[in-house]
């Protein structure tokens, strides 16, 4: 399992380290029951502090998103449909603010894009 951490972004690592957790778990990479990096061996292959992949760890945990065993270590939580399901409506939901964005930016109407959207989304692939 391979983390890129960017310190000279703004995102705080922790935030790195969670958003690469969840888009894995969202694609399908990580599954139910995986087992993750022990805290201790992440924070050593990324050279953070152990504090900070605790933090990642623990607010994953407290999303549901992963369960940690004494003395065992870290799982991917059993898939929680809905809790995966608003994850991926908020992703949309910035992908689309995004294209509104660029739409208004570049002078589209709301009818424009509407269209647009509708023509992308009937498309057979």
């Amino acid at each position: 399992m391979d983390f890129y951490i960017s310190h000279s972004s703004n995102k705080p690592i922790y935030e790195q380290i969670m958003a690469q957790i969840k888009s894995q778990i969202l694609s399908g990479v990580l599954k139910e029951g995986d087992a993750l990096p022990s805290i201790r061996v992440l924070a050593r292959e990324l050279r953070i502090s152990v504090i900070t992949t605790k933090r990642a760890y623990d607010e994953l945990e407290h999303e549901g998103l992963l369960h940690s065993v004494a003395g065992k270590g870290t799982f991917v939580a059993a898939a929680n449909p809905q809790l995966l399901r608003e994850e991926k409506m908020r992703q949309l939901e910035d992908l689309l603010q995004k294209a509104v964005d660029s739409a208004k930016e570049h002078g589209f109407s709301l009818e424009e894009l509407t269209r647009i959207l509708t023509l992308i989304y009937q498309e057979e692939r």
